[in-house]
């Protein structure tokens, strides 16, 4: 019975987290909040977004609140899968690094499968107007395009997504997984950790 609150408690919260990331990478990546999908992710974020905007202040070009709710529905999630599992709760210093250390995680793996997600599209649909092949165009091009000035031009041919792989695997296994296991992270307690 506790693994299905576990399932039920990781899947409805970490919907919403990749939700929340995914409006704070487009905040990040300066993407069209004009598109329907964008829009929609802005209408689901906004009721917890919108509080948090009035209390904490924009900073530069993108506003602080959705990666700080990011981070406090890492916690929540943390302590009640700690709670459902029976397991006593650390420090809330520990709790804090534990979160960072998920929503971390969280959006090296979104930004893997949305880098993942356009080659499958530029293979099935390479002129897709679709808002959903838009979107992700906006989301991962400011860490491609970086990638893609840098290596030599090999005929059409665009090695930049395995290099930001190479990249993202070993910030996990480097940055991620040694931080987890110094903090004493349990295994399972983040989705994808």
């Amino acid at each position: 019975m506790t693994n299905a609150g576990v399932f039920v408690v990781q899947t409805v919260f970490g919907l919403y987290l990749m939700m929340v990331l995914i409006r704070f990478m487009l905040q990040l990546a300066k993407a069209d909040f004009y598109n329907p999908l964008a829009q929609a992710i802005v209408k689901i974020t906004q009721p917890f977004v919108g509080p948090l905007q009035k209390l904490i202040p924009r900073t530069g070009r993108f506003s602080l609140a959705a990666i700080i709710l990011a981070f406090l529905v890492q916690l929540a999630v943390i302590i009640m899968v700690l709670l459902i599992v029976g397991i006593v709760l650390p420090s809330p210093i520990v709790l804090l690094i534990w979160s960072l250390i998920g929503v971390a995680s969280q959006m090296l793996d979104l930004l893997f499968f949305a880098i993942l997600a356009t080659i499958i599209l530029s293979w099935l649909a390479p002129q897709a107007n679709h808002p959903g092949a838009y979107l992700l165009h906006q989301l991962t091009e400011p860490v491609m395009a970086p990638v893609r000035r840098i290596l030599p031009n090999l005929g059409g041919l665009d090695f930049s997504p395995i290099v930001v792989f190479i990249v993202i695997n070993l910030m996990d296994m480097l940055v991620i997984q040694s931080l987890a296991a110094s903090f004493g992270m349990p295994r399972g307690l983040v989705l994808g950790l």
